[in-house]
């Protein structure tokens, strides 16, 4: 697949990650959040959650299970700890989500898949 092919693939993969976000409760408040050191695909809220959320699509369940590795989780844990001041209110709860997408299957929300200093911290 090229880069374009991937590109478009992945913000479908966001969108509907948005809306299934959205059905189960979630406010949107950014999608492909960048910073120096990392992105984050989508920023939600639900009520005392602010939840930093990495979207990966596959074609099996096999290659989403190996889809985010450290590197990447990484990556998505540099963003979300410069951009959380951004978005958090005092007493939230903030955590580092995945959510991922294979066809054929409801997708599968993984919450607080960040177990290093920076999750589930209430600030």
């Amino acid at each position: 697949m090229n880069r374009q092919a991937a590109e478009k693939r992945g913000r479908g993969a966001e969108t509907l990650a948005c809306w299934y976000l959205q059905l189960k409760g979630w406010r949107i408040l950014a999608r492909r959040a960048r910073v120096r050191g990392g992105e984050v695909d989508i920023i939600a809220r639900r009520r005392r959650t602010l939840a930093f959320v990495e979207v990966k699509a596959r074609a099996s369940e096999v290659a989403a299970a190996f889809a985010l590795d450290e590197w990447r989780l990484r990556r998505v844990v540099t963003a979300a700890e410069r951009l959380a001041p951004r978005y958090m209110r005092e007493g939230d709860d903030v955590r580092i989500d995945a959510l991922f997408l294979v066809p054929g299957r409801w997708p599968k929300h993984l919450a607080n898949v960040w177990q290093g200093d920076s999750s589930s911290r209430r600030y």
